[in-house]
């Protein structure tokens, strides 16, 4: 098995880079090498005289394979905005080019048996004028995981990712639900919509937990590793 994947969520602050680190941790489990790379992150933090964003500091570290943090998130921006936003404020410029460069010369001299490449809130997030991060995906021609946030509202925002990430001709490799709501009504019946609606397999269901607890063993099935 030697897989690249890029992950996508159906909006902002929907557990992807939970998921990418519980995706990662479960393909150690059973022997694989892994490498989890976070391109573009927007918000930042001042440690040790260095910035960088706790979504790359989490992936670097689930990662087997160790890399200085620059590889791993080549572009920051300290303002926790939509990017094209954030890269305004400090007079940077984003493009799709720039990054899958970055993208490429990592992968190029490190290769992992599954490789994660997180993108930045949803699928249509805004690069510049014309790109959006959706055109990175689309530019290293990746296969697609989608993290939905099992909350109300979740059957529209999976479905229209969903139908936009098939129309930019890329393939939804899964989805994952992600349960972020404890009291969410109808959550099985929500999940099992979304299973029958949706063109591609239900990967796992993360139960709801706080942000420091590990992923259960069991919440990944073997479909994912099959091939």
């Amino acid at each position: 098995m030697k897989k690249r994947y890029f992950i996508t969520g159906t909006d902002t602050d929907v557990g992807k880079t939970h998921i990418t680190e519980a995706l990662l941790r479960a393909a150690q489990q059973r022997g694989l090498t892994t490498l989890g790379l976070k391109p573009l992150a927007a918000g930042a933090e001042l440690i040790d005289g260095q910035w960088s964003n706790d979504d790359a500091r989490r992936l670097q570290a689930v990662s087997s394979l160790k890399l200085p943090y620059e590889q791993v998130n080549p572009v920051l921006l300290r303002a926790a905005l939509a990017p094209h936003l954030a890269a305004e404020m400090e007079q940077r410029r984003l493009t799709v080019q720039s990054l899958a460069g970055f993208c490429r010369g990592t992968l190029m001299t490190h290769r992992a048996q599954l490789t994660l490449i997180e993108g930045a809130g949803g699928w249509r997030v805004p690069l510049n004028d014309r790109e959006t991060l959706a055109d990175l995906a689309i530019e290293l021609n990746l296969e697609v995981i989608l993290v939905v946030g099992m909350t109300l509202g979740c059957l529209n925002h999976a479905l229209l990712t969903a139908e936009a990430i098939r129309r930019d001709g890329l393939q939804l490799a899964g989805w994952v639900a992600n349960c972020l709501d404890p009291q969410m009504s109808s959550l099985e019946a929500n999940i099992q919509t979304l299973a029958k609606r949706l063109p591609a397999p239900l990967l796992g269901t993360m139960p709801f937990q706080s942000a420091d607890e590990a992923p259960p063993p069991a919440w990944l099935g073997n479909r994912f590793f099959d091939d």
